[in-house]
């Protein structure tokens, strides 16, 4: 069912960090009737997302970072271990996740496979995050990583079969991340 929408009006409510806006509309229901319907939609732009691997060495490499939004949430260190990722910036997809690879990780990847693409939080938040994964060798690291600019971003290499286990224990709670390494172990790709 196609869902059908009348009467669209925005109101901007902030233009600061990313886009905020206010719709009102009448949404149509099953029935034929309408229905008036109010939403603040948040808008950053869309974003790719990275986990890289190595299959010999049985790992992956995250990063961890502050996140001010957990902190908000009740995260205490606002600290989260998550795959990297960035928003697009206009650049296609792939090259935004090689980007982000090289800035946060340090690692330039040969091979990058586009896995599939995402609404991460569709109720209230315009992105579409696409996921990409790539394995890595030691010989593809040009830099340090740890970000660009105002980030500070520490490098995470560990074992897949620990961050598996750091999703069961709560270690791991960024969905993208959980995402990509349920992706990997759905396809055996680290056996």
């Amino acid at each position: 069912m196609t869902s059908k929408i009348a009467n669209i009006r925005k109101q901007l409510l902030s233009d600061n960090w990313y886009v905020l806006n206010k719709y009102t509309f009448d949404l149509q229901r099953k029935n034929g009737g309408f229905v008036e319907q109010v939403r603040e939609v948040y808008d950053r732009g869309n974003g790719a997302t990275i986990l890289l691997y190595n299959r010999a060495k049985g790992t992956v490499v995250l990063t961890n970072q502050f996140r001010m939004p957990t902190y908000v949430n009740g995260n205490a260190s606002g600290m989260l271990l998550e795959a990297c990722a960035g928003l697009l910036d206009e650049d296609p997809p792939e090259q935004c996740a090689r980007r982000e690879a090289v800035e946060e990780t340090g690692f330039q990847v040969s091979e990058v496979k586009k896995i599939f693409e995402a609404y991460m939080s569709p109720g209230g938040v315009t992105e579409i995050v696409h996921f990409f994964i790539a394995e890595y060798q030691e010989n593809e690291r040009q830099a340090a990583g740890g970000g660009v600019e105002d980030e500070d971003i520490e490098v995470v290499e560990l074992p897949f079969s620990e961050a598996v286990a750091m999703i069961a224990d709560g270690r791991i709670k960024d969905g993208k991340t959980i995402m990509l390494l349920q992706y990997l172990q759905i396809h055996r790709l680290m056996e």
